[in-house]
């Protein structure tokens, strides 16, 4: 097997341009894009440059000269989280994530044997969210989508959002966390940056930890969902979790699988920057659900994510699993 079968399952893109806001609601943080420097746009919101994005984020053969570059087989294509906008009306999220569906759809059509998509849903609108998934998988070909890890300030554990996991579930689509506006930003002391460096482990592993104590696990066991940078601070507090479990009757009436069992149904991205953390990952996870992820082509990247499992002291079989072979499997039918 060479690494050119790798599959990298954390990239994000965004559009060249976006579509004029056409609603009836004032003050609307609704995207736009402006010329920058070089090959670079403005994504702007609120009149404000959010962030300033290269055409590695829209222009395929770019992508694809990187990914060889990279020894990357296939790069799993997903929304530059900001642009899942939850905090827009349903009506104006629904354009929005449509629009976003298509154009991911169209990257993947100009190279379908390297690109696999993930759309977005407004999970502020649990019946619009289902009803996009449908035409995602359906009618745009994805694989699944792309969500973040709370919903306008509400964990994804939260009963609200059961329905659209169940119809996930249903309909085998594969759910991709990422870390969006994430709790505990007034702690930080330091630049920007710390928001992406500290804090989104710690959202992220709340995130996936309120699937367990929530019970969306345990109703939807054949969900396929994975968490971004390595599931977050999950593979840490499994062990804490595990000793409440033992130790609290109120929590095993909560869960009826123990914490260190059932986070095992969770896939997770080995983007920790560090062998002995993805050790780590391996063993609260298995070697079953580690998957490779980049997060390409932002500044925080993992730039030789290849090179990083070369490092690694694995097995021939579960090399396998980690470049390629759990990321067929998360994504489902489409790779099999």
């Amino acid at each position: 097997m060479t690494a050119h079968n790798s599959i990298d399952i954390h990239t994000h893109v965004v559009p060249a341009e976006f579509p004029p806001y056409l609603g009836q609601r004032l003050g609307v943080r609704w995207p736009s894009m402006v010329p920058a420097h070089a090959c670079h746009r403005h994504v702007m919101l609120d009149d404000k440059v959010y962030r300033t994005v290269s055409h590695q984020c829209w222009d395929c053969q770019v992508r694809l000269a990187d990914m060889d570059a990279m020894r990357i087989g296939r790069q799993v294509l997903s929304p530059m989280p900001e642009l899942l906008s939850y905090w827009l009306a349903g009506e104006d999220a629904a354009v929005l994530t449509r629009f976003l569906n298509e154009s991911i759809a169209g990257m993947v059509q100009q190279a379908p044997a390297r690109f696999i998509g993930l759309g977005a849903v407004p999970l502020q609108d649990v019946e619009r969210a289902i009803g996009e998934l449908d035409h995602a998988i359906h009618q745009c070909g994805l694989a699944g989508v792309e969500i973040g890890s709370n919903i306008d300030n509400v964990s994804i554990g939260d009963a609200r959002f059961l329905p659209f996991f169940e119809a996930a579930e249903r309909w085998g689509a594969a759910i991709f966390v990422h870390a969006l506006r994430p709790a505990g930003m007034d702690r930080l002391v330091g630049p920007p940056i710390l928001e992406q460096a500290l804090a989104f482990p710690g959202e992220v592993g709340l995130a996936a930890a309120s699937l367990l104590t929530g019970g969306t696990l345990a109703r939807c066991p054949r969900l396929r969902i994975a968490f971004s940078h390595g599931g977050g601070t999950l593979a840490q507090l499994l062990p804490r979790l595990q000793h409440a479990w033992e130790s609290f009757p109120a929590l095993r009436e909560a869960m009826p699988t123990a914490p260190r069992v059932a986070a095992r149904a969770l896939y997770v991205d080995d983007l920790v920057y560090d062998a002995p953390t993805i050790d780590h990952l391996l063993q609260a996870f298995g070697a079953t659900r580690l998957m490779l992820g980049s997060d390409y082509p932002f500044a925080i990247m993992d730039k030789d994510p290849v090179g990083r499992l070369d490092a690694l002291p694995l097995d021939v079989a579960t090399e396998q699993l980690l470049r390629c072979g759990n990321a067929q499997r998360w994504l489902g039918a489409l790779l099999s």
